[in-house]
């Protein structure tokens, strides 16, 4: 462990480790089996890159996206470490070029996709190379419960246990409930691995959920607040990106799009553009998720509700890898749900998993619904019960939200459902609180109920996202089916008896932090230095250790070595650009008490 504390400060510039990573190291390093649950931007990478260093051998690292093998190894490779990669993207000789340098310990880190290991020929090139660690990357791909599950993952158990002699084997994901994390340990047959649950808490995100607003508006609104500020756009489906793209590109904002119809050259270059800063904002679909490596995404809105908790948080996860402050917005309509529906049905499944699907999509539908504490309704999720029931960083619980008394419309609602004999779903309950005339609503004779039309100064929109509220808060449950239907829990009872409040939030904007004036001179020369050198400018340094330098101001080498994030390596490289910049700064009076003389 001293030879791995020595090598964090030698190539990434940390004086230590971050909680939890100090033990799946010392885990690896003693030949244990490792599976690792750690939050985006936790520092997952560095648990089996640091060991790669310290191991005789080489590291198989398996990542699931050709993009981002190369985005991880071109940074290892810009911090002096010995790093390669080999996909589909090489031409056979190189391939078989790289292999011999990896035989003859050119590198300590080789990055491959798991569809490479389909290829009987590819695996028995492995086995003759001296492979000490396995680390697998977004495990929960190798889950069927997972929400990413790949079947080219479920080849990686065949291939470990083909060597003659085992290596560690270390899995890590940012997103796996307790049944996704046992079809880990089973599905790659981890020996009485160490699992570390790291928490999923990112208490630098401001997590908000945003009903009823004009979609397009607000993102012209958001978007004019934020200026500089590095965003992506999730939506469901590519005619939405598109549509989405060409409003805001004709509103001046600098935007690319990615989906799935382009070619993956344009995918390519906009990614690249993305990556490099030339473009602010990104408007994707899912197909851009764990392909990004940006640490200094700002914001992370999602046009359209996602498919299940899973897939959200790790979405919305992109926002504030560098520590620094982010915000994660979901602008949530009712036809979401639909859609969502829509595509579990049409999914071909067997009904176990379809059940669990309509399961999840509930949860994530509880979350867009409810009053209380949104960090704590995503944490609980994921079987994290060391939370507390507030916190001072998302919507529900910060400032920019009150609580107003919905116990009268409450009342009013678990009334009719109880009067329908908990028989029918949201949108027919919906229709009788509104007092509709249409034509099942008058053959079931729903229109003599006592409860018919008490809403109907209501829109259908407001009633339905009131009931969704009482689903999300365990006053309604619903069935899991595709037509699922209301019944009442134990908690309704003493709100129809006046015993019990109900209160809805009601909510505001809110802006993201604005940078200082030295912060800002320091990104635009990491950015003349990232177009020189052809790098993303995050790998020449993270935004949060530029903002430390901003705060800190130091003058000399010894001084830029105390700024987390710079190395050794990084300080040979840069050091002096960024001295003299902050030099200059202080000597042109940027700090009123600098010492002019």
């Amino acid at each position: 462990m001293e030879r791995a504390r020595s090598l964090l400060k030698k190539y990434y510039g940390y004086s230590c480790f971050r909680a939890g990573q100090e033990k799946i190291i010392n885990n690896i390093l003693n030949g244990g089996d490792t599976l690792g649950i750690m939050p985006t931007g936790g520092g997952k990478s560095i648990c089996y890159q640091i060991p790669a260093l310290v191991l005789p051998g080489i590291t198989l690292v398996i990542s699931p996206l050709i993009s981002l093998m190369k985005d991880q190894v071109d940074a290892l490779i810009n911090q002096g470490i010995p790093a390669i990669f080999i996909n589909s993207t090489l031409a056979y000789r190189e391939t078989v070029t790289r292999m011999q340098d990896l035989a003859r310990g050119f590198y300590k880190l080789l990055y491959i996709a798991p569809e490479r290991l389909e290829s009987e020929s590819f695996r028995e090139l492995i086995y003759q190379l001296n492979i000490s660690l396995v680390a697998v990357d977004e495990a929960h791909c190798v889950s069927q419960w997972g929400h990413d599950f790949r079947p080219s993952y479920l080849a990686i158990a065949g291939l470990i246990n083909g060597f003659a002699t085992r290596p560690a084997v270390a899995a890590f994901t940012a997103t796996a409930t307790e049944a996704v994390r046992q079809d880990i340990i089973k599905q790659l047959g981890l020996q009485n691995p160490l699992v570390h649950i790291g928490g999923f808490d990112r208490t630098n995100l401001y997590l908000q959920v945003i009903k009823g607003e004009d979609k397009k508006n607000f993102l012209l609104q958001y978007l004019r607040q934020n200026q500089g500020c590095s965003g992506i756009i999730y939506a469901a489906t590519r005619k939405e990106v598109d549509s989405l793209y060409d409003f805001l590109q004709a509103k001046g904002f600098s935007v690319g799009k990615y989906h799935a119809g382009l070619s993956d050259g344009e995918r390519n270059q906009v990614q690249d553009d993305f990556i490099h800063d030339n473009i602010l904002v990104i408007i994707a679909t899912n197909a851009f998720g764990m392909g990004i490596n940006k640490s200094n995404v700002r914001f992370v809105i999602h046009h359209n509700m996602p498919k299940n908790m899973e897939a959200y948080y790790q979405e919305a996860g992109r926002a504030g890898r560098d520590g620094e402050s982010g915000e994660c917005i979901l602008l949530y309509s009712p036809q979401d749900i639909q859609v969502q529906k829509r595509l579990i049905e049409l999914n071909e499944t067997t009904p176990e998993r379809r059940e669990t699907d309509y399961r999840k999509l509930q949860s994530i539908i509880d979350y867009c619904h409810t009053s209380n504490c949104l960090r704590r309704c995503i944490l609980t999720y994921f079987g994290d019960t060391n939370v507390a029931d507030t916190c001072s960083s998302c919507f529900n619980c910060s400032g920019d939200s009150e609580s107003v008394d919905i116990t009268v419309q409450a009342q009013k609602i678990l009334s009719c459902i109880w009067r329908m004999r908990e028989q029918y779903g949201l949108t027919m309950v919906a229709d009788v609180l509104k007092g509709s005339q249409n034509k099942k609503v008058l053959q079931l004779g729903f229109n003599h109920l006592s409860t018919y039309g008490l809403l109907n100064n209501y829109a259908i929109r407001e009633i339905k996202d009131i009931i969704n509220m009482l689903i999300a808060e365990g006053y309604i449950t619903m069935t899991q089916s595709e037509y699922p239907v209301l019944k009442l829990r134990e908690s309704a009872y003493p709100v129809l008896k006046g015993q019990a409040s109900v209160y809805q939030k009601v909510r505001r904007n809110r802006q993201v932090h604005v940078d200082d004036n030295l912060f800002q001179m320091l990104r635009q020369l990491r950015k003349d230095i990232a177009v020189r050198e052809k790098l993303p400018p995050y790998m020449i340094f993270s935004d949060k250790t530029l903002q430390e330098m901003s705060r800190c101001c130091p003058t000399d080498e010894q001084g830029l070595l105390t700024v987390n994030g710079v190395g050794e390596f990084k300080l040979q490289r840069y050091g002096s650009e960024f001295l003299q910049k902050i030099y200059r700064y202080l000597a042109e009076g940027g700090i009123e008490d600098y010492p002019k003389n």
